[in-house]
């Protein structure tokens, strides 16, 4: 029988390294995954800082260019936007009135002064960057509408998939909650902010008959466990793993509790293993099987597995 047990044993403990070794795979993809998102964010960001950067170098050329054109108006009493060609200027005048526009352009010239021959360098200079940071603006306003849009497509994704989400954790939610008090109690999940609710904080309400507490708060410690264990089975359900770890969370459960603690527990350990720390004789009594530690000499733990399922109790 001792052989047996210790067989049972070793097997158990092949079968607890596997889930373990599960766990810490799906623990890296997650930490990979997170690893993605926070690289993404970063690029997001950078783009962010880069566009900050030449919506400023814009606004900069912006404000040369008005100071170019008003230097022009005080220096020359010439407007940029009235330097064009004069069509039939000769047309239907006479030789006085074409002798006045010539001393008029002739005055023009003379305020303009000598021609600076760098100029048209200058302003092909000028000319090519501003192009080149009007295509960048052009390109980054581009990428800005891009990365909006595929936020507003994850962010609608995101929403949908929990808003499923949570009307099934609701339900869960009520059904746990009334197993483990009575078929009359009630129990709800609220979103504080329905438009927003990636965002939003969610209220727990819990209403055992024959009370009508405004918060959670003021209910027992009893009543704050179980009302926790059926959230947290609620969450559980929307998608159950293979096992689940308690840590002596039936300490502040009397006994009546207790049973209904240990009955819930029952009925999930159908789809699911359960490992429970605890030091309660109850729930002890309703496992499978118990490893208990002792100290047979001193600084020396040992652990002493009991199968209680062949045991006619």
């Amino acid at each position: 029988m001792l052989v047996e047990l210790y067989k049972q044993k070793d097997k158990l403990e092949i079968e607890l390294n596997n889930y373990e070794n599960d766990y810490q795979k799906t623990r890296d993809e997650i930490d990979k995954i997170d690893k993605e998102i926070k690289l993404n964010r970063d690029k997001k960001d950078q783009n962010l800082i880069l566009i900050n950067e030449y919506k400023n170098e814009i606004h900069d050329l912006e404000l040369d260019l008005n100071s170019v054109n008003e230097r022009i108006k005080v220096e020359f009493d010439l407007n940029i936007l009235d330097l064009k060609s004069d069509e039939g200027v000769f047309e239907n005048k006479s030789t006085e009135t074409i002798e006045n526009i010539i001393l008029k352009t002739k005055e023009k010239i003379d305020k303009i002064g000598q021609i600076n021959p760098l100029a048209l360098e200058t302003y092909n200079e000028m000319k090519e960057r501003y192009e080149f940071i009007s295509k960048e603006r052009n390109d980054l306003l581009e990428a800005k509408e891009s990365l909006l849009k595929t936020i507003s497509e994850i962010d609608k994704n995101a929403t949908e998939t929990f808003l499923i989400s949570f009307e099934k954790i609701k339900k869960y939610f009520k059904d746990v909650f009334r197993s483990l008090f009575i078929e009359d109690d009630d129990c709800d999940l609220i979103l504080s902010d329905e438009n927003n609710p990636l965002e939003s904080s969610i209220d727990i309400l819990a209403k055992p008959k024959g009370k009508k507490p405004i918060s959670i708060n003021q209910l027992s410690g009893g009543e704050k466990t179980l009302t926790a264990t059926s959230l947290l089975f609620a969450i559980y359900l929307l998608k159950p793993a293979p096992f689940c770890i308690f840590d002596e969370v039936d300490a502040p459960l009397d006994d009546n509790n207790i049973d209904k603690f240990n009955r819930i527990i029952k009925k999930f350990s159908k789809d699911s293993q359960f490992i429970i720390v605890t030091h309660n004789k109850r729930t002890m009594m309703n496992t499978d099987i118990i490893y208990g530690i002792t100290m047979p000499e001193q600084g020396v733990s040992k652990v002493v597995p009991v199968d209680l399922r062949n045991l006619n109790l």
